[in-house]
């Protein structure tokens, strides 16, 4: 048995997120399926997060323990050849025992496109939002050095059970506007469930002029979850990359 790792890219569009579930239409099932086949044997795929419904990936990582004796090619080319179209395996490599795609990481960077050109867009529809009007970008970011650092963002998680630490450090946060496209890119150590989209949606709705600088403050020192703004849709959420020391 060999920990091998996987740098893995795949079209969230028609899936029910990364996580495997029962009569649902996963990444993680259709990864687990083909490996299962390769190897002849029930086999368990752990990734670096679990992206919802609908969330895309450039940069996902994961690892699975597998009996074989093909090389890290072939076991790369075997499953891009029985995987649907929409996931790609980019790289395959040997890992450390201890490594473990999930439990291991120290950062992610994840990225929202939006459209505010005045034309749509045909061939990207499915990975942007179309935005019906303009948002202020200089009010935008703002509002993003106010989210930058260590907070407490239970305000901006859609689980309302949430019983471990909602406290996450972002690093970063920029936002740029050009050919037509406004791109959110977020940096940090960690995320909580939708915590991006509400976070897009929160900078999107200060753009707007709907909420003030001092309102997003309070989003992340109160305890009400109407605080914070809106979750983006998902279409335009992509995970780009994962960090490990």
């Amino acid at each position: 048995m060999k920990n091998f790792k996987f740098l893995l890219e795949y079209d969230g569009s028609r899936y029910s997120g990364w996580q495997r579930q029962p009569e649902k239409n996963t990444i993680q099932g259709k990864l687990e399926h083909v490996l299962g086949l390769m190897c002849g044997k029930e086999t368990e795929v752990i990734g670096a997060g679990r992206t919802d419904a609908g969330v895309h990936a450039k940069g996902m990582v994961a690892n699975a323990w597998l009996e074989t004796e093909m090389s890290c090619e072939e076991i790369r080319d075997y499953m891009n050849r029985y995987l649907p179209d929409d996931i790609a395996v980019r790289e395959v490599r040997e890992a450390a025992d201890r490594f473990h795609a999930r439990y291991n990481t120290t950062g992610k960077t994840y990225r929202y496109t939006c459209q505010d050109g005045p034309v749509k867009s045909v061939f990207d529809r499915k990975y942007c939002v179309r935005l019906d009007e303009r948002p202020d970008l200089a009010k935008m970011q703002r509002a993003a050095e106010l989210l930058k650092g260590e907070h407490d963002f239970r305000n901006f998680c859609v689980n309302p059970r949430m019983k471990k630490s909602t406290v996450r450090h972002v690093d970063s946060i920029e936002i740029k506007r050009e050919g037509g496209y406004l791109t959110f890119t977020i940096h940090g150590n960690g995320f909580l469930q939708n915590m991006v989209r509400v976070m897009v949606g929160t900078l999107l709705e200060v753009g707007y002029g709907n909420i003030t600088l001092d309102e997003v403050k309070e989003s992340l020192t109160g305890f009400v979850r109407q605080k914070a703004g809106p979750t983006a849709p998902a279409a335009g959420l992509c995970l780009m990359d994962v960090d490990y020391n």
